[in-house]
Formats: C-alpha cells, sequence, structure tokens
C-alpha cells in the first residue's frame, strides 16, 4: 500500500516540522528519523534538494533495505520507518515515513534531536528528561523527595491552601491535612513529594524570583531576590512588579476614581504564573523579571514542554501538556489558573484594550522569554539612527544575543521570527554603531553585543 499518496503537493508545501528534504541518504537523515520519531512523525523525500527541486536517486537491488538496516542499527531504542519509492519523469524520489516513537526518547548513536520549525536541534539533558517522563505520563514533582519527611512541611501553609481550595468550589478537601495531601498525592509512601516541598516546606526549596528595576540595560535602579513557596512567591512578585509600574487616575463622573496601570495586572499575573507553574524546576537558573521604561520582560527556565511550539501559542486551540502536574493542580483547585493551558489566550483578550501595548513569546537560553512592550515608545540608546522597524524590534535581538552570545543570522530568525531581510538590516545598522559585532570565520562565526553594551548580572 502506498502511504504517502501525492509527492507533488509535499514539494509545493516546503520542508516544515513533518517535512524533510534530502538530496541522498546520509548521517543528517537519520538524525531527523530520530527527531521526528520524538515529536509527532514525519515524512523525509529523499531525491529532493533544499528548494524543493527533484534531483532523483540511483537505487539498487538492496538500496532501501539498506537504508532501512542502517537507519534500525543506529537508532536506540530501535526504529522501524517505512520506506517507499516514487518514479516519475524519469527520476526517483524515496520516501520514508516515519511515525511517532511510544516511548521517547530516541537517540542516534547517543545523540537526540527534536523538530524545530524545520529544523533539527540536539536536545539537551534537561530535555531529554522531560520527554522520558513525559513519554511515560510522570511528572518530576511528582517524586519523593529524598531525607525529607513530613516535619518539613509547614502546617499553616498546608491548612491556607485546604481553605483555598474548599472556597474556590473546584474540590473538596478533607480538613485533615494529612488526608489531603495524601488525596492529592503530595505524599509518597508518607514522605513528601517535591510538589509537595514546592507548595508547602517551612524551608522553601532555593529557586529564585529575580526582579530588577532598569533603567538602561546597564544601569540596574532596583534589585530584589524572592525566595519563597509558590503561592507566596507568587505575591510577593506580583506586588513588587505593581510597584514599579506608573498608574494613570481617571474620572467618569462617579464618585470613585479610577486607576489605569501602565500593563494590564491580571496579563502580567497570567505571565508570571505560567512562569512559576510550568518551569523546569530541575533546571538551577532564577525566573528572571526585568522591568524597563518601556517594556517588562520575564523568562522561565525551561523550553515549551510537551511539542508545543511558539506557533501554537499565536492560535487559540492548543493543546498544552503539563511539565509539573502537582504544581498545575494546586494553582488550578485555588483558582489560579485555567488547568487546559489558556494562559496566553487570557493574555491576548487584555492586551486587546491596550492597544499601545504589544507581547511576544520567544524560547532563549533554555528558557521562554515573554515581552510586553510599549509599541509607541523606544528604548534609550536605540532610537538614534537606527532606523524604522528597528525600534519595536532591536532590543529582542540585543537581548537575545546577550543571552545566547555567537548566534548567526537563521538562529536568530527563527528565534526571533523576524524575516532574514530584514533582520540583516537590524545587524548591519547595530554593527555600524558598534552594538553588535561578528566575531571568528565567515561560516561558522556569529554576532556578540560589543563591551559598551554588556549586560550586567541579571536582576
Amino acid at each position: 500500500m502506498t502511504l504517502v499518496k501525492d509527492i507533488g503537493t509535499l514539494l509545493r508545501d516546503g520542508e516544515s516540522r513533518t517535512l524533510e528534504f534530502k538530496s541522498s541518504f546520509d548521517r543528517e537523515t537519520i538524525e531527523t528519523v530520530v527527531a521526528f520519531a520524538n515529536a509527532g512523525g514525519g515524512v523525509i523525500l529523499i531525491g529532493v534538494s533544499d528548494k524543493g527541486v527533484v534531483t532523483g536517486v540511483s537505487l539498487g537491488k538492496e538500496t532501501m533495505n539498506e537504508w532501512l538496516g542502517q537507519i534500525k542499527s543506529a537508532t536506540s531504542p530501535m526504529v522501524i520507518p517505512d520506506i517507499e519509492a516514487h518514479s516519475g519523469e524519469g527520476k526517483t524520489v524515496v520516501a520514508i515515513i516515519v511515525g511517532e516513537y511510544p516511548v521517547k526518547p530516541v537517540n542516534t548513536r547517543g545523540k537526540y534531536f527534536k523538530r524545530i520549525a524545520s529544523s533539527n536541534y540536539q536536545l539537551t539533558l534537561s530535555e531529554i528528561t522531560d520527554l522520558y517522563m513525559q513519554s511515560l505520563q510522570l511528572s518530576w514533582d511528582a517524586y519523593e523527595a529524598p531525607k525529607e519527611n513530613l516535619d518539613a512541611l509547614s502546617l499553616a501553609k498546608i491548612e491556607t491552601f485546604i481553605d483555598k481550595v474548599n472556597q474556590s468550589g473546584r474540590f473538596t478537601l478533607d480538613k485533615s491535612p494529612l488526608l489531603a495531601l495524601e488525596k492529592l498525592k503530595y505524599l509518597t509512601h508518607g514522605r513528601p513529594t517535591w510538589g509537595a516541598l514546592l507548595l508547602f516546606a517551612e524551608e522553601p526549596l532555593r529557586h529564585h524570583i529575580h526582579i530588577g528595576r532598569f533603567k538602561t540595560p546597564t544601569m540596574i535602579i532596583d534589585d530584589r531576590q524572592i525566595t519563597d513557596t509558590l503561592f507566596e512567591a507568587v505575591e510577593q512578585a506580583m506586588k513588587c512588579i505593581v510597584s514599579h509600574i506608573s498608574v494613570a487616575f481617571t474620572f467618569d463622573g462617579s464618585l470613585q476614581r479610577k486607576e489605569r496601570f501602565a500593563y494590564p495586572l491580571p496579563a502580567l499575573r497570567e505571565a508570571l504564573l505560567n512562569a512559576v507553574v510550568h518551569r523546569d524546576y530541575t533546571n538551577s537558573s532564577d525566573i528572571q523579571i526585568k522591568i524597563f521604561d518601556d517594556r517588562i520582560t520575564i523568562f522561565s527556565p525551561g523550553t515549551l514542554y510537551g511539542g508545543l511550539t511558539l506557533e501554537d501559542l499565536k492560535g487559540d486551540s492548543y493543546q498544552s501538556r503539563t511539565r509539573n502536574k502537582l504544581v498545575a493542580e494546586a494553582f488550578y483547585l485555588t483558582n489560579n489558573i485555567e488547568k487546559y493551558g489558556s494562559g496566553f489566550i487570557r493574555i491576548r483578550k487584555e492586551l486587546a484594550s491596550y492597544p499601545e501595548l504589544g507581547v511576544s513569546i520567544e524560547e532563549i537560553g533554555g528558557g521562554l522569554l515573554i515581552t510586553f512592550r510599549q509599541l509607541s515608545g523606544v528604548s534609550e540608546g536605540v532610537s538614534e539612527g537606527v532606523g524604522e522597524g528597528v525600534n519595536e524590534g532591536v532590543n529582542g535581538l540585543i537581548e537575545s544575543l546577550k543571552m545566547k552570545p555567537g548566534m548567526r543570522t537563521p538562529e536568530i530568525s527563527r528565534m526571533l521570527g523576524v524575516p532574514p531581510k530584514t533582520l540583516e538590516r537590524w545587524l548591519k545598522e547595530l554593527k555600524a554603531r558598534n552594538r553588535i559585532v561578528y566575531k571568528g570565520p565567515d561560516k561558522t562565526g556569529g554576532y556578540y553585543v560589543t563591551d559598551g553594551d554588556a549586560l550586567t548580572p541579571d536582576p
């Protein structure tokens, strides 16, 4: 049975998250097989150039069997794709059809890959762990914390949590702290899980929220580090953010004056909750919040989870998976979040009444960066001759290079979602003004922020 019905349609569609063109079968082909197996599957067309031009391949009697054997021997767990040949106009194209592997992650010679847009990227150790736990429907925060017992938990915090859950109406918990924790699986064999410690520890785990008020990228005028259990940390962080946001007062004829903050507080709270609930707690980095005159950025360790992409977040129908199931459950039961990934939808709805603001989301430096930006304003030091179109995007470009120095144009373009031609114009202007430099050979070098615009220690 032919699995790929229309090669012509695939060629017109072009390379994507589920389609790869290869002129010939090689080691990178097997890497793509692994990347597809670790995601939702895909098709590799052998005998097609990167631009979608059919070049064709020559097949011997056993060629496809040999390719299949190489894939099987070079993958672990073993991947066995379907392979079929398609001929037309005197040329042959071979389609390798890869299904999503049920138990992840798959590797080739000890290397693990994932598919992002139309390219393969090697997984970090944290991402390998995420895929494994996701495949087994496990969650890190549900594991028993070694060497800890019930004495590590705060009875007062547990009782407050029980009261909030019962008031929310989403669930009913027994007033007994022990029974409540057992019912929600925050205890394993009578011992606290990592989730229980994150939420209720007497001595909070060292996962910080670092907040800085910046006048310029190199001038910090206020700095605060919050280390507390998660519910308390969210409230403290929100109060700190609000204290640095300007507010206007309006009157509509009623006796009460109305406040309008420079940013919608519900949207900021959603972004903060997303950072706290969905961050990678196996990563030692801090949540970083930077407040500038014209923007607020929230960085959370850990990239998008469960195959979710930045493109998915632009719509309202994406399906999210939860990295920290117990933590998410706690914030859901207390009515802080919606369980099924509606946070970014709610952020967009809140911003509808703030036309002067824009929001961007990007994966950078091993984490997720959300930026709320005043579209009518321009950062200090940027407006002087950088040119139209750079003002709104240059800050994200410079911040990206600070967090991940040495990137080349294609990687920056994918990260920021900016067309290569536009990005090249920005880079040229910034180089001319000595904001960035290119270091290294043409084919392997990358861009770096100049020392004069170096990033001070993250807040």
